[in-house]
């Protein structure tokens, strides 16, 4: 595993990560979201990434993981970076979401007892809060490392004005934002078409991102049609039928394509894709067996692309988004 700097802090992640958004919650097999945290950390992914809501249920991905956390890595907790999150709707009433003071430090100590522990290396505000104050919300991050229940503090799906003032209030609180989590893929160009990389490495803070592989569109999954077993093809999710248009297929194809003349699968290219970026911490993939974690982490034998392989993938991506437009 190759490890790199949150920005400017001494804070080092691995180049992927894992996330437990989906198949760690209370409806999914524990046995195997088992196999795949210690598969992962066995291969030298040390940082796992959850949030409050993260299930389903709410809540349940954090006590699956704290169970784990007791019977199957116990011992191992200073060699791990776990994170959480505050800011999604959790439990009902005014103080159950977004950013007050209240709400985030309430549901960090419930994430604390899920878990079983006593601090938590990285708590982010998940959501930018507009009826918010933001000196309350970065105050509250604050408050989280002051008392002992975060090491660090971190920001998730902030907007890139909102993003400078919460950088330079923290940096004035002596408590700096080390990470800021975002969507991005090539499928979710905006951190950086919106200059954000450019914000977070003057303000001297890492970019972490989540859905790197478009919540499993930028792989050969959707090739060769809808497999019954993906999340397209399970109600409730956040990825739809109407996601795999003519133009998006098309696009597939012709990644995956150039992803073959590289040596890579598509997954494994579109996350050295996201990794060339040297503002790029980690990327945070998903998965639903170990087998995948493996595949992903292949990622890291080709980082490089030429200037005609980035060219070709711009174009690529030019023509889907003029299709959709048109």
């Amino acid at each position: 595993m190759t490890y790199r700097r949150a920005g400017r802090s001494g804070l080092k992640l691995p180049l992927i990560s894992l996330g437990l958004w989906h198949n760690f919650g209370g409806i999914d097999s524990e046995d195997t979201a088992r196999e795949m945290v210690c598969t992962a950390f066995a291969n030298g992914i040390t940082h796992f990434d959850l949030a409050n809501n993260y299930g389903p249920p709410p809540g349940s991905a954090e006590e699956c993981f704290g169970r784990m956390l007791k019977k199957d890595l116990d011992g191992h907790r200073d060699e791990m970076i776990i994170s959480t999150k505050a800011g999604y709707r959790m439990w009902e009433g005014p103080y159950g979401e977004w950013g007050s003071r209240k709400n985030l430090l309430a549901s960090l100590d419930q994430s604390l007892r899920r878990m079983g522990l006593d601090y938590v290396d990285i708590f982010y505000s998940h959501r930018y809060d507009p009826e918010t104050p933001l000196e309350e919300t970065m105050g509250a991050l604050a408050s989280a490392v002051s008392s002992g229940k975060a090491l660090y503090v971190a920001i998730s799906n902030y907007p890139v004005d909102a993003t400078k003032e919460a950088l330079s209030l923290l940096k004035e609180m002596k408590v700096p934002c080390v990470l800021h989590q975002v969507r991005y893929s090539m499928f979710s160009r905006a951190p950086a078409e919106e200059g954000l990389l450019e914000t977070l490495e003057k303000g001297g803070s890492g970019c972490i991102s989540f859905s790197p592989l478009a919540q499993g569109l930028l792989t050969n999954r959707y090739l060769d049609g809808l497999p019954d077993d993906s999340r397209i093809s399970k109600s409730g999710t956040f990825l739809n039928s109407s996601a795999l248009d003519a133009a998006t297929l098309s696009a597939i194809g012709e990644l995956n394509e150039l992803a073959k003349k590289r040596g890579q699968s598509l997954a494994q290219m579109s996350l050295a894709w996201n990794l060339r970026h040297p503002e790029m911490t980690s990327v945070i993939i998903g998965a639903s067996r170990p087998s995948q974690i493996l595949d992903n982490l292949q990622a890291m034998d080709r980082l490089d692309f030429s200037p005609e392989d980035l060219e070709q993938i711009d174009q690529i991506l030019l023509k889907r988004e003029q299709a959709r437009k048109a």
